[in-house]
């Protein structure tokens, strides 16, 4: 994306859509997917069905377009660019939270903070922001350590809290996912957006209901939200087809065809800026619950590269995702800048290369080692890490396989404590540093690492996101994103599998616009 002008105002696009008339017609939108909401907390967890439901609860400065994918203002009414490391926002100045109290600068210098503090796990969106500013009470300057040409593109995930009701609630900072400890904002939330919460009991369900205060016009005519985890693929499809939910966002492949078949639904279909990956410890030095002691096989780039090559990534996708998924040996999806063929074509699979590898590592007879991987959060999530186990066992590589609901799941890799595990990555910004960043740099502070648990490190890999984070000469900056990818293609930092096709289905009667990232846009939906 290329910076910003001088003087750009960039209110036009959301102008139109706040004008749109809301239907006379008040209607209450039930939907569902596998997996629950873990936390109201907008700095907690990075996770894509948190993000996309806090967007109905908490507006940010800037949103994208859900047909151009162009980030547009949302609580900003204008950008300016004074100079190449300080953007300047204006604010909305109707805005207001769901109490009615105004929204203002000093609760975007408090956000924006708060998403920088050490337990929040939204660092990978403030990467390259030096601090927030107050200039006065409706406007804010973002200063950076350098230029970023995907400023505007991260602001979409950084969303804004009342800073006077995170100190009156003691939740001035993120609940740490790490830990079991509760804040406040963890189960309640004030935000500007369109709706609010009128209650959620985890595992059961959240109530939205429309904010009386929000400062735009909505063009919806859903005034209640009723979201309802149903991990158990019969049990959600069943509800949708009995009318019990309008709409489920992650019907099982084997259903497709007969919900497709159905007069009263409709399927939609997308491929999403999600891939499906599977990460390795190779830091620790010997593997928990592994027969190999006193050093860990998943070190070895041959035993990476073993492993890679006994996945049968064509049979998962034919037989297991049944068509949902495009296999690939690159980090990211073809919509991410960076992206080339080159990295995405696959290492062949081929077991007798693998047993090779395995041999020539010292590991003839193959090894035992722990897998874990979610249950309900992404397409047949546990029957593809079935399926590998299976391919693995062929080659004789014991995973021993645990799979966990994805609210104990993403805490538990988070503190490291698996040593092989499954991972789907979406890139809300579009651009390959927010996954070069997060999955390959070594661990550190302001986003470097925040989901590398396997802890794999290489100087070259950190010296080229490094540079990428600042570089404002574009075709440069492309050139260093794709051989960041090829870095981690080529040490095999983790093993790609696939790139996430996604169809939602719902009552014929429900109108949607299907979103790259698997999030709902709350403006846009008619449930007639």
């Amino acid at each position: 994306m290329p910076m910003i002008s001088k003087n750009v105002l960039v209110a036009a696009a959301l102008a139109a859509i706040v004008a749109l008339p809301v239907s006379a017609q008040n209607k209450t939108f039930k939907w569902s997917s596998a997996s629950d909401i873990s936390s109201l907390d907008i700095h907690s967890q990075n996770n894509a069905l948190n993000n996309g439901v806090h967007a109905a609860i908490f507006d940010a400065l800037m949103y994208y377009d859900s047909k151009t994918f162009k980030p547009e203002p949302q609580l900003a009414s204008s950008v300016r660019q004074v100079t190449p490391t300080q953007m300047r926002f204006a604010l909305r100045q109707n805005a207001k939270f769901s109490d009615g109290s105004p929204l203002t600068a000093d609760d975007v210098v408090f956000s924006i903070a708060r998403a920088m503090s050490k337990t929040s796990n939204h660092t990978i969106y403030t990467q390259g922001i030096d601090k927030a500013v107050k200039v006065d009470n409706h406007t804010v300057d973002i200063m950076l350590k350098g230029p970023n040409p995907v400023l505007l593109n991260q602001l979409t995930e950084l969303r804004i809290m009342s800073k006077a009701w995170a100190e009156k609630n003691r939740s001035v900072d993120p609940k740490d996912i790490r830990t079991p400890e509760e804040t406040f904002a963890h189960r309640n939330a004030m935000g500007s957006g369109p709706y609010m919460v009128k209650e959620w009991l985890p595992d059961q369900r959240l109530v939205l209901v429309r904010n009386p205060h929000h400062w735009g016009q909505n063009p919806s005519n859903v005034t209640e939200i009723v979201y309802t985890p149903i991990k158990a693929d019969a049990t959600r499809i069943a509800a949708l087809l009995s009318g019990e939910v309008d709409f489920v966002l992650d019907p099982s492949p084997q259903d497709l065809a007969r919900l497709r078949n159905n007069a009263n639904l409709k399927v939609i279909d997308g491929v999403e800026n999600r891939t499906i990956f599977l990460g390795m410890d190779q830091f620790r030095e010997e593997l928990p619950g592994s027969n190999v002691k006193g050093k860990n096989p998943l070190k070895d780039q041959k035993v990476r590269q073993a492993l890679y090559q006994a996945i049968d990534i064509n049979a998962i996708q034919r037989v297991t995702l049944r068509g949902l998924g495009q296999p690939t040996g690159a980090l990211v999806a073809p919509q991410v800048a960076g992206w080339t063929e080159g990295v995405h074509k696959r290492l062949p699979y081929d077991a007798e290369a693998s047993k090779k590898l395995l041999a020539e590592a010292g590991y003839p007879q193959g090894f035992e080692v722990d897998f874990a991987c979610p249950n309900n959060r992404y397409i047949s999530d546990e029957e593809i890490c079935q399926a590998i186990t299976a391919m693995w066992a062929r080659v004789g590589v014991r995973a021993k396989l645990r799979t966990l609901p994805s609210v104990t799941y993403f805490p538990m890799i988070q503190r490291y404590e698996a040593s092989i595990y499954m991972l789907g990555w979406g890139v809300p910004t579009f651009d390959a540093l927010y996954s070069l960043q997060s999955l390959v740099r070594t661990v550190g502070t302001g986003g470097d690492g925040n989901y590398n648990v396997g802890r794999f490190s290489n100087q070259r890999v950190d010296y080229v996101v490094d540079r990428i984070k600042t570089e404002s000469d574009l075709p440069v900056r492309n050139r260093l994103l794709t051989e960041g990818l090829e870095l981690a293609s080529s040490t095999v930092s983790h093993l790609p599998l696939y790139n996430q096709v996604i169809p939602w289905a719902m009552k014929k009667s429900v109108d949607v616009v299907h979103r790259a990232d698997n999030r709902l846009d709350w403006r846009l939906i008619q449930a007639n």
